[in-house]
């Protein structure tokens, strides 16, 4: 099973708030991590999702981390404060619409960054749009929706952006999810 976590409102950004929201900062390619580094250095909350990967060639093996979202970062700032991203080499935008930067929802980074912390597996996954609706009752990721698809006998998520249109697939057993009418 997969389970697609979309954004709430797709084409308006979120109502403008005095507090932190979270935004997706697109960098150049392969910056991620210096910009991660930036980042922490100015005391910007971010979070740059990784995930562990076995590399195989002919002579040898090698373990990396890779980024699950390839050209983002998420930053955890006031509206008013997305300058202090915007000036940072290697941060080429942050993601708008209507020339406004789009705050994602909350619930879903802190499941994605909360699943990653706790050890979850996981993966690329391509984008989803379509299927059934279904709620996260248990685990890491408590509190998640999005669509359930199922993928052979595996139990899987794929959490989604739609704001930068990006996925990452992560296992999950099936009795944490259940349905929404």
């Amino acid at each position: 099973m997969t389970l697609v976590l979309t954004q709430s409102e797709r084409s308006a950004p979120q109502a403008l708030t005095s507090g932190p929201s979270w935004y997706a900062a697109y960098t150049h390619a392969r910056h991620e991590k210096k910009v991660a580094q930036q980042l922490h250095d100015r005391g910007i909350e971010n979070f740059l999702t990784l995930y562990h990967s076995v590399r195989r060639w002919k002579d040898r093996r090698k373990e990396l981390d890779l980024v699950l979202f390839p050209g983002y970062v998420f930053v955890r700032l006031p509206l008013g404060e997305t300058l202090r991203v915007l000036q940072l080499p290697g941060v080429a935008s942050l993601v708008s619409f209507n020339g406004q930067p789009a705050a994602l929802p909350n619930d879903d980074v802190e499941a994605l960054r909360n699943a990653l912390t706790q050890g979850v597996h996981a993966e690329h996954h391509p984008y989803l749009t379509a299927g059934r609706r279904v709620k996260v009752v248990h685990g890491p990721l408590a509190g998640a929706k999005g669509v359930l698809q199922r993928l052979k006998n595996n139990c899987r998520i794929v959490i989604s952006i739609d704001a930068i249109m990006r996925s990452v697939s992560v296992e999950i057993d099936e009795s944490d999810v259940e349905a929404i009418f």
